[in-house]
């Protein structure tokens, strides 16, 4: 494949996007003293509340791709920083729901608040079909990558 093709342009910059936001979640881990995978736990868990999902130990793990003991140890660390809230469901006690408590969101806004600012005024840049476009592109290239990724 050509290496100045517009597509494989594109494939380098969402590469650079995903490093720079990589680079943000680190520096942002660093400044809490989280680990890199307790910020992409909590945002699964924000995704998941965005889209109605009542999130589970179960499904956060495998989310993340951890077992059953790195997950519970993994929420035990998130809950102890009073980042993230168990509760039982009332139908069946047996099981747990996770909930990003506002103590996490309040120090996420405070870190990521300016970035997300800038990306949303440089959206406000484009034609709402452009955005359409985007968000297609997007939503195709995510599906990609998830069949693409090896077993």
């Amino acid at each position: 494949m050509d290496d100045q093709s517009p597509e494989l342009r594109l494939v380098h910059l969402l590469r650079a996007v995903t490093v720079e936001f990589d680079l943000l979640g680190a520096e942002f881990a660093a400044r809490q003293g989280l680990h890199p995978t307790d910020v992409r736990a909590l945002i699964h868990l924000l995704d998941a509340a965005r889209a109605g999902v009542r999130a589970t130990p179960g499904w956060l793990g495998g989310q993340l791709r951890l077992n059953s003991a790195g997950t519970t140890a993994l929420v035990d660390r998130l809950e102890r920083l009073g980042l993230v809230r168990r509760s039982r469901d009332t139908a069946d006690r047996r099981r747990v729901f996770l909930e990003v408590q506002e103590r996490a969101t309040e120090l996420g806004w405070s870190f990521f608040g300016p970035v997300i600012g800038e990306v949303v005024a440089a959206a406000e840049g484009f034609e709402a079909g452009e955005l359409e476009t985007v968000r297609r592109f997007l939503t195709a290239v995510l599906e990609s990558v998830e069949r693409a990724r090896p077993v």
